[in-house]
């Protein structure tokens, strides 16, 4: 009996999403719950489970293609046993049947055969009846170095898969193999021509400067997570009165409370002690003097809240992504260096959920990871600012008279000035630097 496979709910508000890679073939068993697919949404990655036990029959879309909340992908059938779709015929047999049914150049393009011998200029007069490559197979193509058009497509209606490209590779790579004979003789002289006089080759040419190798193009097209950031930064310019107060703050004092209290903090709560810990206390204590950073504009309306969400900056294997820590300002450092760690796991696994990324009332975004300088974040709508970390140097400073190096940070505020009032956001980044500087305050709410 053939169970259909359908696109589950994807979180609210979000009707459709993109199947973004086939797990299972046809022809291989599954168990219940087990994925087959994986789909991208505007936000997240969310995997396709099989609702029961048995064996891939169909696949009925393709890599790439768009599909609606509850519209079959897939059919599974209880009672077959693995291999028990057909599975697509080899290159040999293919080329076979080819041959005896259409002779070459009859109706049929070579370079979709897969026939390596082709003329050039016929492959390249149909190029533009090759199929659409996925972004998973593109990304295959590049890194294995194959040619798509000399590949026989397993996929539904002939489509490249990424097992195909890695077969070509790998086929490719040994000795002797079939697509290298295939190459060969796409390069050596036509066996059959008929034997004339050579013609008068033409005197050599010398050539002033060879390529510097090969410069090779390609054209992905934007993941729906990439075009949602493209379209809502873009409407964070065009919308708020964005502007940027810049700080440095010294690291001394969090850099040696980490050094002496990490290991004691490590073995009773099992997280390390991190520097986001104490950047989100020191903005919740901020956020008491300065309420208009953690509030919103809805309208002609400001809304004020008596909690900070704070949204933390993820990088993720598809771009940034931005899960909220909820109530920052009652937890613990413990717990939200915990929840940190965690979402930082599953943004690289793709396994964070709708939910997790719905909300905020603040954002932090630590740029330092990855060795930035200074920057000016853009706001993440409907919020109104933005903090921005940076990487710790050592740079000369002035303390007590003395010129000294001391391990300092810029710190970066975004803010929306229709909301924020300059001198307003000064202070927060001011009350920021100084429970920074002097983590006690932290402990006694200064």
């Amino acid at each position: 009996m053939a169970i259909d496979v359908e696109v589950p709910a994807l979180g609210e508000s979000i009707t459709e999403g993109t199947l973004a890679q086939w797990l299972k073939k046809p022809g291989e068993a599954v168990a219940a719950d087990e994925p087959i697919a994986s789909l991208e949404t505007d936000k997240v990655s969310v995997e396709v489970p099989s609702p029961v036990a048995g064996v891939l029959t169909e696949q009925l879309v393709g890599e790439g293609d768009s599909v609606a909340v509850g519209a079959v992908i897939a059919r599974i059938d209880q009672n077959a046993t693995a291999g028990a779709a057909a599975p697509s015929p080899g290159p040999a047999a293919e080329t076979a049947a080819a041959a005896t049914t259409n002779p070459p150049g009859a109706g049929e393009t070579p370079a979709l055969r897969g026939d390596d011998t082709a003329p050039v200029a016929q492959a390249e007069h149909d190029d533009d009846q090759i199929t659409t490559l996925s972004p998973a197979v593109r990304r295959a193509v590049l890194e294995y170095h194959v040619d798509p058009t000399k590949i026989r497509g397993t996929g539904k209606d002939g489509r490249l898969t990424k097992d195909d490209v890695i077969a070509a590779a790998q086929g490719k790579a040994q000795p002797g193999s079939p697509a290298q004979a295939g190459e060969a003789g796409a390069q050596a002289p036509q066996a059959k021509a008929p034997s004339a006089p050579a013609p008068t080759a033409p005197a050599p040419q010398t050539r002033l400067a060879s390529p510097a190798g090969d410069r090779h193009e390609e054209r992905v097209k934007m993941s729906r997570l990439r075009q949602t950031i493209a379209r809502r930064l873009k409407e964070a310019q065009n919308t708020a009165a964005m502007l940027t107060t810049f700080n440095d703050v010294d690291m001394s004092a969090v850099i040696d409370a980490r050094a002496r209290y990490k290991d004691l903090f490590e073995k009773k709560h099992g997280i390390r002690l991190g520097f986001m810990g104490f950047f989100v206390k020191a903005c919740a204590l901020a956020a008491k003097d300065v309420p208009s950073v953690n509030a919103s504009l809805e309208g002609d309306e400001i809304v004020y809240h008596d909690y900070l969400d704070v949204s933390v900056a993820v990088s993720a294997p598809k771009g940034l992504v931005v899960p909220v820590v909820r109530n920052a300002d009652r937890m613990s450092f413990a717990e939200i260096e915990k929840g940190i760690a965690d979402f930082g796991k599953r943004a690289k696994e793709g396994t964070l959920t709708v939910d997790e990324m719905t909300g905020g009332t603040f954002t932090i975004s630590n740029g330092g990871v990855f060795g930035s300088l200074l920057s000016t974040p853009i706001i993440n709508p409907p919020q109104s600012a933005v903090l921005g970390m940076h990487r710790i140097e050592e740079r000369p400073v002035v303390k007590d008279g003395q010129i000294v190096a001391r391990p300092m940070m810029y710190l970066a505020l975004s803010y929306d000035h229709r909301l924020i009032d300059g001198r307003e956001a000064v202070t927060f980044l001011v009350r920021v630097k100084e429970a920074i500087e002097d983590p006690t305050r932290l402990l006694i709410d200064l």
